[in-house]
């Protein structure tokens, strides 16, 4: 007959669910939520993607990353809030979303400024004298930059024909993202109406506004080409998205899993960089496929929307202070 002690038995079960509670803690160390506008098909979803892999991989579970992609949880301009507030760890927005708090931020804005492919990387650069001063303000709003993403040149969108000069723009509603790309619409002679990047295929849908701006990328992530059939290259504006965690939480992180956090976007803000061009070459690719007209204005007609946008800058300098001054010095000395 086999006798059977109580009190060890008990011992060796608590023993046995001490280690499974253990094990489970280690598992779910730390979970990252990330708030994303785009879909998950999109290249900054595709580039969230990338870090969790990263993450998840290096961290050996110990650290978890649930993506809510396509504005499920918020919408863009709800993201600086909702990370600074800790509502959330972390969040993807569009840079100039910032631009309440810190009116600097829109020098990626400013018409033209930023006209090559090299100098859009010196001034994302991490620390660079553009970019450094702007992640450094972005703390005070209760978030960290963890890394910057790629979002390209901004384009024009409309119906019927191109929006080759300012006299194409006078009198028409064109969808902005930024304050500063309103008053870059208003110089033109235009009036700017701020939408989300989620809430733009219905706009242009429903005629709420004639005329679009986006990354070229995003007419394909969003299949925009439903609803408008012409696209502008301009490329008038560097779009950047950041991607922020809260300060807080950031702080109370082991130190081991900061480091296998910022490597892992250290490497996807290179990725995103990286494939830039190919990405709006496939997505250029993809709009005339499926019917857009693609358009490239002419060196005159370039000269057309840099002679209205003065203003734009003057407003600047007014509103953005020392620090915006800062930063376009740096900028312009790029």
């Amino acid at each position: 007959m086999i006798s059977f002690n109580w009190a060890s038995g008990a011992a060796l079960a608590a023993g046995l669910m001490a280690g499974i509670a253990s094990t489970s803690a280690l598992a779910a160390d730390t979970t990252l939520r990330i708030s994303l506008q785009l879909p998950l098909t999109s290249h900054l979803g595709q580039n969230v993607s990338l870090f969790k892999e990263e993450v998840e991989a290096t961290s050996n579970g110990e650290i978890k990353v649930e993506i809510y992609d396509s504005a499920q949880l918020y919408k863009d301009k709800e993201v600086p809030a909702a990370v600074g507030s800790g509502a959330i760890e972390m969040g993807v927005a569009s840079l100039t979303r910032y631009v309440g708090d810190i009116p600097a931020v829109d020098i990626f804005y400013q018409p033209f400024l930023f006209d090559t492919e090299e100098k859009v990387r010196a001034a994302v650069a991490k620390g660079s004298p553009v970019r450094g001063p702007l992640d450094e303000a972005i703390k005070d709003t209760g978030s960290t930059v963890l890394w910057w993403q790629a979002y390209g040149g901004a384009i024009m969108l409309s119906n019927g024909g191109p929006v080759k000069t300012p006299e194409d723009m006078k009198g028409k509603k064109a969808r902005v993202f930024g304050k500063t790309l309103g008053d870059f619409v208003t110089a033109s002679g235009g009036a700017p109406t701020l939408i989300s990047g989620s809430e733009q295929y219905l706009a242009y849908q429903r005629g709420t506004v004639d005329i679009g701006m986006t990354g070229v990328s995003g007419v394909r992530s969003r299949k925009l080409w439903e609803v408008m059939d012409t696209i502008t290259v301009t490329n008038h504006a560097d779009i950047e998205f950041i991607v922020v965690v809260n300060t807080d939480f950031w702080n109370e992180l082991p130190d081991e899993h900061k480091a296998l956090i910022e490597a892992a976007a250290l490497k996807a803000e290179a990725d995103v960089r990286d494939n830039m061009s190919q990405i709006e070459a496939n997505a250029y690719e993809a709009a005339q496929e499926n019917g857009m007209t693609i358009y490239q204005p002419t060196a005159d007609e370039i000269a057309a929307w840099k002679a209205v946008s003065e203003s734009v800058y003057a407003n600047y300098r007014d509103k953005a202070g020392d620090l915006g001054s800062k930063v376009l010095e740096a900028a312009q000395g790029l």
